[in-house]
């Protein structure tokens, strides 16, 4: 999946020399957290957040606190330079970004020019996407060799049974390299019959681990 799927375009913006007050209000009055920071091109100079902005904000509580705060110009509170992506960038990819910086937010820049922005929050609900929990399904994981072929060996079990799988997930099996998790998502709400064919075929369940197909 790709950054341009997901990120957002509508994005709200401000000049360099706009203020304290005037960005406190973009953030109250359309409820987001970041704000880019562009030039007269569209090139991203800085980025703001909702806690730079309240921290160079004077306290309602203080009546002895000068509000002319609120008239300083936002570049002197602006984070620079700025990590950005490309909308070509690979979501999983980018992932790395927001874990490894801490980021909540990505400007996506395209020729120099701002384009888009992506959050942590689109970040999760492509997770939920990319991992099939969006639509009502059934959950089987199986240690498998981690040896070529085994992923369509496996998948091979579904098709017979014609079961409509919705996402494949795999992932290491502890410290050993030896192994690994496919992890299945499967429209079907009776995932028995599909357990019991599993372990016919000699793959262990790692879940569910405790269902067995009902004797007729």
């Amino acid at each position: 999946m790709l950054v341009e799927e997901i990120m957002k375009t509508d994005v709200l913006t401000l000049p360099p020399e706009a203020t304290v007050a005037e960005a406190l209000q973009l953030l109250r009055d359309n409820q987001i957290r970041h704000i880019p920071i562009i030039d007269t091109e569209n090139q991203v100079i800085g980025i703001v957040s909702d806690r730079d902005v309240r921290d160079a904000s004077p306290s309602v509580f203080d009546q002895f606190t000068d509000h002319q705060a609120l008239n300083k110009e936002i570049q002197a509170i602006m984070s620079s330079p700025v990590v950005t992506v490309h909308p070509l960038d690979f979501v999983e990819e980018i992932a790395r970004v927001f874990y490894d910086e801490e980021f909540a937010c990505l400007p996506v820049v395209s020729d120099n020019k701002l384009i888009g922005i992506i959050t942590e929050k689109d970040m999760l609900y492509t997770l939920i996407q990319l991992t099939g929990t969006n639509v009502q399904s059934s959950q089987i994981e199986l240690k498998v060799p981690h040896k070529p072929g085994i992923l369509p060996k496996v998948a091979a079990i579904f098709g017979e049974r014609n079961s409509n799988i919705t996402s494949i997930l795999m992932y290491p099996y502890k410290d050993d390299p030896n192994y690994k998790i496919l992890v299945f998502r499967v429209q079907t709400m009776n995932p028995l019959p599909l357990i019991q064919d599993l372990r016919n075929a000699g793959y262990e369940l790692m879940w569910p681990n405790n269902m067995v197909e009902p004797r007729t």
